[in-house]
């Protein structure tokens, strides 16, 4: 295991200390909120930094301060590679839904879940591109279903949309942008859009 980088604590972040008096405590055979109320902390931190940095042997979740230390500063380097850019399968399964590319052996294309849509006269038009392809939301939902116990293929939402709308991390095409149900190239922050109508 490589040496530890005991990096200075912010107040967001658990420090060292605070990972050890949790091993500490956890031994003593204490629960989650009566660490979390030890240390000041919300029970959600504790709970997450136990399920997240416990050392798995033999099936047992035994968690030590310095593998909790390690994992975390692990999972903190930047700058990450993208999913998609290093997970091929992945990457051919997202591109395929977005496209609506997905067909069955007799060449019949397969659509994407149905929306139900809102709001509108007319409903959506059949001759756009994202008439036929899934929405980085179905996409992410469908993955669970389609291989439930391989984690490699997994991706959220979020990730999708970054993949297609910022540049740098260039996993998915570009032309895919048309595919998704607005057709933008940019995305609008919620917080642009609050605004509007006041």
């Amino acid at each position: 295991m490589p040496s530890i980088q005991l990096t200075p604590p912010s107040g967001r972040y658990l420090s060292f200390a605070e990972r050890e008096d949790i091993a500490l405590l956890r031994g003593q055979g204490l629960g989650v909120r009566a660490i979390a109320r030890t240390l000041g902390r919300p029970p959600s931190t504790i709970s997450r930094e136990l399920r997240r940095n416990a050392a798995t042997r033999g099936g047992r979740l035994d968690y030590r301060a310095s593998i909790a230390q390690w994992k975390a500063e692990l999972q903190a380097r930047r700058p990450k590679t993208a999913k998609l850019a290093s997970e091929d399968r992945l990457r051919e399964y997202v591109q395929d839904r977005l496209a609506g590319t997905i067909a069955r052996t007799d060449g019949e294309r397969v659509p994407g879940p149905k929306v139900r849509f809102i709001g509108r006269r007319h409903g959506r038009r059949a001759d756009r591109r994202w008439a036929t392809s899934w929405s980085p939301e179905q996409i992410s939902n469908r993955l669970k279903l389609d291989f439930p116990e391989d984690e490699t293929m997994r991706i959220s939402h979020e990730a999708i949309y970054q993949a297609l709308f910022i540049q740098g991390r260039g996993a998915l095409k570009r032309e895919l942008v048309a595919c998704l149900r607005t057709g933008r190239a940019l995305r609008v922050p919620r917080a642009r859009t609050k605004g509007r109508g006041k």
